[in-house]
Parts: structure tokens; sequence; C-alpha cells
């Protein structure tokens, strides 16, 4: 067996790395994570995912199915660097762990198999990872198993997921129990020259450099000090080889993120003092429930120091609450410890925010939206199927609501929606095994047995062209004390919605705006269709309000004064007006697919693929099986992978990961509403409670 030549840190460490572990399913990253803590000296017996008594892999659910479905941290020291190790999901039904964990990451390894090569998810990773400029090592993993590969690998990676990566060494005895690994020496030609070739690229001192150079060409130390740099910046990748299982190639990952990745100053004191001037900024990217069902929060921070006792303003896009800290935890050698403050660079957990959600930002937001991923955009697809949850006892209906939503606070990528006219609710999801889990969650940890009813597909909205509307005050059957008027028009692709004025901010009081904006974005997330509608940029053109008024030597009258209220219930009549005369068109999710089969089947696939209206793109014949690459409607990969073992004798290999939206063909499907519907006007305001007559 090969064992890491990584020795327990024993100097005190004064910088901290945030470091993010990413990988298709069954790469091998939860046992990296293993390894790299036995190396380090956190535990004294290496975990195995099978044996289902690994550290980060904490919930009965992840033990019995040997996944990661909730992201964890654990830390470690490297000489002077404190390393919070993040280890994340790799089954794309949980990719919303991966993303609220990317934009508080310094640095990440992806993990790829040696066996398996680049997959699906390797590929929708390291996408992201290169978009977000996230300073990224690759760890290709498994060089024990039989099936491993290097050179073709190595090719494979540079042209399918970044071409600018480097080895850094070499595998001896590949696809064996004695496989190792070995760095390149410095005076490798080879290797230099790899080196040369590849950072030039991206500098053209170091090209000119290398041209004037004498014989014995540039020094060494130059190229390895370009090389963290470059790799600093997330423009070139380095590959390192080994095995989590026999430790091969360990000891040399660990060295490499230290001097390879970027680390931050860890706090300035031991109590957590704050350095004066420096504002308290952090973002939340995983909230669980403690032992007393209270809210602990994780928050990355990137300035300033939070204490225990002190008060802090919180909130995402709206805003607007505050909590007092009542405990405060940072991680140090494998585990969260008290402590009276989490500082800048550190990662810590936080007691008595009663409110905090996911993506909230706390303190100043300004330095944690400058932040990768501050804008609040997501990194990945939204889910694209949903489906109605049910008790199997009618009298848990309430208790399942309560549940719900309190997934959905540590998950807000898992939407949900009550429709209060059927009594039902819908959550959205990314696959089956996440409404597995689900389940299991509903009846583990709140003891509420539930079942499912059919998954469909979410649409969305986009607007096809422009459209205006307008309610005037104490005009026509107007029964608001309001005037709202709203214009609709596209917006760029993944754009959003923006809402903009037209008219004077000083027109009316803000309130009323803020009213309307609120109201505009909680319309939107049904569409005339009854889809979110999205891309788009509402301009409000009209605005009037009655002024806070009373009769003579009496209190304020509602009835002859305009409200928030007012603003919230007239609006939704006027956007849908404005949407249907811009008129919307329903587009449907379509995933990209790459299906390995046998030859001798691959005429018999391609009728099924056409009846599941699946496109093929490509279609290359390799050895003894072909390769299809293609597009399909979300809707139908379920079908697809149920088809397959039937079609391919169970030798068919299915990869498919959400692309793009595109029209719908022929009539645009509708979803049920589940608000007043405001496009049926006398329904609408016969709902409304409050309607003034």
């Amino acid at each position: 067996m090969h064992t890491s030549s990584t020795s327990p840190s024993t100097s005190t460490p004064t910088n901290t790395l945030n470091l993010g572990i990413l990988a298709h399913v069954d790469a091998g990253k939860t046992s990296l994570t293993e390894r790299l803590l036995h190396a380090a000296g956190v535990i004294d017996e290496i975990g195995r995912v099978d044996a289902g008594n690994t550290q980060t892999d904490s919930l009965a659910l992840e033990r019995q199915r040997g996944i990661t479905i909730k992201s964890a941290v654990v830390s470690f020291a490297i000489d002077d660097v404190t390393v919070n190790l993040i280890d994340t999901p790799g089954h794309p039904d949980f990719i919303a762990e991966v993303e609220r964990v990317l934009s508080v990451l310094d640095g990440a390894v992806l993990v790829v198999s040696a066996v398996e090569g680049v997959q699906a998810q390797t590929r929708v990773l390291m996408r992201t990872l290169r978009r977000l400029r996230i300073p990224t090592l690759i760890f290709v993993n498994k060089i024990d198993r039989r099936g491993a590969r290097y050179e073709n690998l190595l090719r494979d990676i540079s042209e399918h997921i970044a071409p600018d990566v480097v080895a850094m060494g070499a595998v001896h005895d590949l696809g064996g129990p004695e496989g190792s690994y070995t760095p390149f020496a410095a005076g490798d030609p080879a290797f230099t020259a790899r080196l040369v070739d590849v950072l030039a690229t991206h500098d053209d001192a170091l090209l000119a450099a290398y041209v004037d150079a004498d014989e014995a060409g540039l020094p060494y130390r130059r190229l390895r000090a370009e090389l963290g740099a470059q790799t600093g910046r997330a423009l070139v990748h380095p590959v390192f080889f080994g095995s989590a299982v026999t430790g091969a190639g360990v000891g040399e990952l660990v060295a490499g993120i230290r001097e390879l990745l970027p680390s931050e100053p860890s706090a300035p004191s031991e109590d957590g003092s704050r350095l004066v001037g420096d504002p308290v900024s952090g973002t939340v990217f995983k909230v669980e429930r403690g032992d007393a069902g209270e809210k602990v929060a994780y928050v990355r921070m990137f300035s300033g120091t939070i204490r225990t006792r002190d008060r802090l303003p919180f909130g995402g896009k709206g805003g607007g609450r505050e909590g007092k800290v009542t405990a405060v935890s940072v991680f140090e050698q494998g585990s969260a410890v008290p402590r009276e403050g989490v500082s800048a660079g550190q990662i810590g957990k936080l007691w008595g925010l009663g409110d905090i959600r996911i993506g909230d930002v706390i303190g100043v937001p300004g330095v944690a939206a400058e932040r990768r991923g501050g804008n609040g955009r997501h990194h990945f697809s939204p889910p694209t199927l949903e489906t109605v949850v049910v008790p199997a006892r009618p009298g848990d209906k309430g208790a399942l609501h309560l549940a719900l939503g309190q997934l959905a606070e540590q998950d807000p990528l898992i939407n949900l929606r009550q429709d209060d006219i059927r009594q039902e609710v819908y959550v959205s999801l990314y696959g089956e095994v996440q409404k597995e889990v689900i389940e299991a969650t509903l009846a583990d940890e709140y003891g509420i047995d539930v079942a499912f009813r059919e998954t469909t597909t979410i649409c969305v909205e986009r607007v096809t062209g422009s459209g205006a509307a307008f309610e005037i005050i104490a005009k026509d059957d107007n029964p608001f004390l309001a005037t709202v008027g709203l214009r609709v028009d596209p917006g760029p692709p993944g754009s959003g919605v923006e809402f903009r004025l037209g008219i004077e901010l000083g027109s009316m009081p803000y309130a009323f705006f803020r009213a309307v904006e609120e109201t505009v974005r909680e319309t939107l997330l049904q569409g005339v269709h009854g889809w979110e509608v999205d891309d788009c940029v509402v301009t409000m053109t009209h605005s009037g309000y009655w002024p806070r008024q009373s009769h003579a030597h009496g209190t304020f009258d509602k009835s002859m004064s305009s409200t928030a209220g007012d603003f919230r219930q007239l609006t939704p009549l006027v956007l849908l007006g404005a949407l249907r005369r811009a008129g919307t068109e329903v587009h449907e999710p379509l995933h990209h697919f790459r299906l390995s089969v046998p030859d001798d089947v691959f005429g018999a696939l391609l009728p099924a693929l056409s009846r599941l209206r699946a496109v093929p793109h490509t279609q290359t014949a390799r050895g003894s099986s072909y390769v299809v690459e293609g597009e399909i409607p979300a809707a139908r990969v379920h079908e697809l992978e149920q088809l397959l073992p039937a079609l391919t004798r169970g030798e068919g290999e299915l990869e498919s990961a959400f692309e793009r939206y595109l029209p719908v063909r022929g009539e645009a499907p509708d979803r049920p509403r589940t608000d007043r519907n405001p496009l049926c006007r006398k329904e609408y305001l016969r709902e409304v409670a409050g309607v003034r007559r």
C-alpha cells in the first residue's frame, strides 16, 4: 500500500484557504477528503464510503446510499495554512448544494476518475469553475484500478473541459494495485517545455524571455512562480494523478494545494477582535437545524469580524432583517470549535439568527457582492421537474407544509408552490433521486410518510414583444386608490427580471414604488400560461395616489387615503394586461445527452430517440460502439433511462445535463394557477379581500 508523504503540520496557521472538492458522482471525492484528513493527522483511520463511516457523509441516507447529499465542511492545516475543505455532492440531482458553495471558495480540486474519465457532470462543473475564474487543480483518481488511463485521458481533459492543463507528474504500474505517481523534476526537459508552451500563451513577457534565453532556457524557479500565478488567476490547471484508496499521489496534491492555490491572511487575533475600519461582510452558504431545532448558519467572512452578542443586519435582495448572534464556532483541525468571533477569510457557524436564509449577505452587502457569483445569479440551471407531495395521512397536511418549508430553507432551489384552491403543495426537483431523498428525510426527521404524483416538466415563459397597460385612480372600474401603469419588454437572455422607473421617484412615497416592484416580481412567477416569466424589463409608466387624509377633527381614514395594499392589489391586474398585449411564448428545457451503445444496436436506437423527440447532432464510431450526442426534452430523459437497458442489452451508457430552453412546438401547455387569477378581472376582484366598491 502507498502512503502519503504529507505529515501533520506543526506550525501555527496564519493563512486560510477555503477549498471545494467537486466531481461527478463516484469519482472518489469523499474518499479523497478522508485521505487528506488522514494525511494531515486529523483522523487516525480512513473511513470508507461503502462502509458508511466517512467524516463528511453524516446523514443516514448518505451512508445508506454511499453518495454525498449535503455539503460538509472539515478543516485541516498544511504548514501555515488552515484549509477549510468543503465536500460537495457529485450526483446532478444535488447540484444546488454545489451552487451555494461556489461563491465562498478560494480554490477547488476537481476529481476525475482515471477509469470513467470526463463525464457529464465533470464538464458542467469545470465549465462553471472556469466561468467564475475559481483557481482549480485537477486530481485524476483511481490510477490503481483496471482500465485506468493516462495519455488519452489528459487529451480528453484538454479537449473537453480545460485546454490549458499541465500534467505535474508521471504514473507507474498504471491500472494495478501498485500504481504510483512521481512528480516531474526541474530538469525534465519535456515538462519544462510543456510549462513554457502553456504559460507563454497567457504571458507575452515570458514568451519574449524564452525566445531571448540562452541554451539553458528560463530558470525553473521563474516557471514555477509563473505557474502559481496563472493557476491563481484560473488561466492554467495543473493535473495530478493518484489514488485516494492507496494514497498514491496525495502528498504531491497536498503540496500543490499549498503552493498553487491562493490563501488569505487569517484572523488578526485569537479573541476575534475587529480591526478598526473593516466593515462586517459575509455570505451564508448553508443552513441546518441544531439538536433543539434552532437554525445554524454557515457563513464565509469576507471582511471584519462577527462576535458573540453582536446584532447584525442581514438579508438577500429584499434585506431588512436582523438578529443577535448567541454563539460562534470556527472550523479548526477537523471540526467546528467554539470561539468568541469569526473573522475575514474564515468559515464559521452562527447561532441566534432565526430568520437567516441561504444566500443572505450579513453586514455590508458590497464586499460580499464583489465575490464570484455575488450578483445573485445562479451558476447552474434551475430545477426542471415538479411534482405534488401528498401526505399518506390527510391529517399531516399542515405538518407536511411546515416540514417542506424547513427543507426549502436549507435548499433554496427547492421551490415550493402552495395551491390554496386545491390544497396541494408542489415541489421542484432536479431528478428522481432527489425525490427519494425528500421522501426519506420527511419520514426519518419529521415522521411524515408521503407519496408523489407524476413528475412534470417546469417550463418558462418568454416575452415576445412589447405591451403596456395602466389603471387610473377613481376612473372606470378601478376600485383601488392607486394609479399604476406598466410596460413590458423582452430582456437579454439570462438577464432575469429588471424593474425600471419611467417616472420621477419623488412623484409618490417610496413605499408605494417598493410595493409595485415587489408585486411585479411575485406576479411574474405565473405568467399568461401559468409559468414563470424571465428575461424581461418591466417599466413603471404611470403613478398616482391620494395622500393621507382624514375627516374634519377625525383620525386617518383608509377609505380616502392610498395605502401600499392598494398598489399591491392593483399591480397584478395591470401587469397581466401588459403581458397579454406583449405576448409570451412557452419554452421547455432541453438536455444535452451523450449516449454510448454497442454498434449492433445502433440502428434500433435511432427510431426510439425519434419517438422521444431527441435530436442527434453527432454520431461517432469508436471501436465496437457508437457514441451519439444531441438534445432531448427534459421531460423525456427519465423515459430514455428506462428504455435503455432493454434497447442495449444493459450495455448502454447515458449522460445528460441541462443545456437550454427552446420554444414548445404546437399548443403551449398551461400550468394551473395558484393565485387569484388576475387574468379574469371579475374573479380577481371578487377574491381580493378588502376591495373598495
